[in-house]
């Protein structure tokens, strides 16, 4: 038996007409006609055409093939015949005339059809991931990976980074998500936590003097799972010494820049920069989606020059445009039940058609009223403007979610890569759940200079030096200038409800260390799967992580989580209780 391979698939072309060549791979499909047998063989670069006639030695051994089985082909390259061409393949202008077939393992019949799995359930999918892994789409994915971390790499050693491991063993933390638990066997009761994130450690780093630091993180969060989340995921974890805000953004962006020319071939336009506030204000979102159409306007001060209650009382009033769009009555109503499932108490529609302006507020607002309200929301003729109340965000919330509803349900969502910056985030906000303010971003982020003198008295107001990266509506990244003053950090902990014996107790080692002199330092954590999801096209993570979670967080394949022995758990001082 003959093992190894001269070519992949995907690698032979007209030029290897002629050529004594070895592959090796699975049976994609494999057809008889009229005693010509093909096989489509299968790699993880593409597909390339066997063909035997019965005089052929190689004729019984393809004969008895069956599909996904894993053979080595040797074998002269030829042109196909006129007329056989297959455009859309790589290898679609020759095929493989065999002399040898090494029969390795013959497949028994998969549990779905490995060429055609669009339909089949995604748990059965994932239980059988070994075989979901070699339709083409996924291995495209995870090639995909591959380069774009090789891209990311190359672009960090081209810039002085250096590539340091953070422990997947600490300590517990209190902010964020819930921590995976790992109980200490040497230390009964005591326990470890996976990592949410190295970010303490990469502050440490910054105080040994490492000024440039980097890594490709697994991290850890024990929460509710969606299509962008896993309760385990890959971060680009980055931080910097002696930097500005706009020294990291301008070199993240460098980055991103680098990844998608060396990846995907895509030159990317300089991304835009707002702060939280305008994109509040503009989309109704912290991760505002650019392509969905013009921004949101804030009506409220002209409405409330208005002598009807609906607008002069409401306590935010918001519009948003409906370029060249005339609905009828009927999708009218959708639109004002679309309101009320976000939660608004109703809308407020105008339409500026052929023979002029209809409203549902016609009865109550003058003419001159209603044109100098579209005026303010640079209402066109052809367009529609649909108008939302609401106190504080919540209209601009309820607003910018119809604006994204639109765009979708009219498939005008414009194509290409829209980033920007997200800044100035506010530096707290407030848990109904925990009844306080807790850390909008973590609480290690620097508040913004002019805001620090109101950091007890009106907390609620400070802005932080937070910022995020946003690519289509999808949050990419989330970094900040650091804290690295005690007197500030223990300032910050006080505002967050911690006492100065809790904060020693949890942050202790921390707030030491910057008393041996810290340096001015901040960072970023890139969310390498969602990127990569979008970079792929991908509808979920899932799709570009080699042995992912369901939504429920289980791993069908391993039957994960699992019970384990008592034994087990008695090493480690536990028990279960029923």
């Amino acid at each position: 038996m003959t093992q190894g391979r001269t070519h992949y698939a995907g690698e032979l072309n007209a030029e290897s007409a002629g050529e004594i060549v070895r592959v090796a791979g699975w049976v994609h499909h494999r057809r008889d006609h009229g005693g010509l047998i093909f096989i489509d063989l299968r790699d993880r670069t593409g597909l390339v055409q066997v063909v035997a006639e019965p005089e052929n030695a190689a004729f019984k051994a393809l004969d008895k093939l069956r599909v996904e089985s894993v053979v080595g082909v040797s074998g002269r390259v030829r042109r196909r015949p006129e007329g056989m061409v297959n455009p859309d393949l790589a290898s679609g202008d020759i095929e493989i005339v065999p002399t040898a077939v090494d029969v390795y393992s013959v497949s028994e019949t998969p549990p779905f059809n490995i060429s055609d799995a669009a339909g089949v359930d995604e748990v059965l999918r994932l239980k059988y991931r070994y075989l979901d892994l070699r339709r083409p789409e996924l291995t495209a994915n995870m090639i995909l990976r591959d380069k774009s971390l090789m891209a990311i790499r190359q672009f960090f050693h081209q810039h002085g980074f250096l590539d340091i491991e953070t422990p997947a063993l600490a300590r517990s933390t209190p902010e964020g998500a819930r921590d995976f638990l790992v109980p200490s066997r040497n230390r009964p009761g005591h326990f470890y936590a996976l990592p949410q994130s190295p970010q303490i450690f990469k502050q440490l780093l910054m105080v040994g003097g490492l000024d440039r630091y980097y890594q490709i993180a697994k991290v850890f969060r024990d929460e509710d799972l969606r299509a962008d989340r896993q309760p385990e995921f890959t971060q680009i974890d980055v931080e910097m010494s002696f930097v500005d805000r706009d020294t990291i953004l301008t070199l993240m962006e460098d980055m991103l820049r680098h990844l998608f020319a060396a990846v995907l071939g895509v030159t990317l336009e300089p991304f835009l920069r707002m702060s939280w506030h305008q994109a509040m204000r503009e989309y109704g979102s912290d991760k505002p989606d650019l392509r969905a159409g013009p921004p949101l306007r804030t009506l409220t001060d002209i409405a409330q020059r208005i002598d009807w209650p609906v607008f002069s009382q409401a306590g935010n009033l918001v519009g948003v445009r409906l370029a060249d769009y005339q609905p009828s009555r009927k999708d009218l109503d959708h639109w004002v039940e679309a309101a009320r499932d976000l939660g608004a108490s109703g809308l407020v529609w105008f339409v500026w058609g052929a023979t002029g302006v209809r409203s549902s507020a016609a009865k109550w607002l003058a003419a001159d009223e209603t044109e100098a309200l579209l005026a303010a929301a640079e209402v066109h003729p052809g367009d529609t403007l649909l108008v939302v109340a609401g106190n504080d965000w919540e209209a601009h919330r309820i607003a910018g979610q119809l604006r994204l509803r639109f765009a979708r349900q009219e498939n005008r969502l414009g194509s290409g890569w829209r980033f920007l910056w997200v800044t100035e985030f506010p530096l707290f906000e407030w848990s109904e759940e925990e009844n306080r303010l807790v850390s909008a971003h973590h609480p290690f982020t620097m508040p913004f200079g002019e805001d620090i003198a109101r950091l007890e008295t009106d907390p609620a107001s400070v802005r932080s030096e937070a910022y995020d990266v946003v690519l289509n509506g999808t949050e990419l990244a989330s970094g900040s200038l650091r804290i690295y003053q005690s007197e500030l950090q223990a300032r910050i902990f006080r505002v967050l409800g911690l006492s100065t014996e809790e904060a020693e107790a949890k942050f202790g080692f921390l707030l030491e260390a910057f008393r041996y002199g810290a340096p001015p330092h901040g960072g970023i954590a890139f969310g390498l799967d969602r990127l990569l999801m979008l970079m792929a096209g991908a509808d979920s993570i899932r799709d570009v992580i080699a042995f992912p979670k369901t939504a429920r967080g289980t791993d069908p394949l391993m039957n994960a989580p699992s019970p384990v022995d008592p034994a087990q758990l008695a090493d480690v001082h536990l028990a279960l209780r029923r």
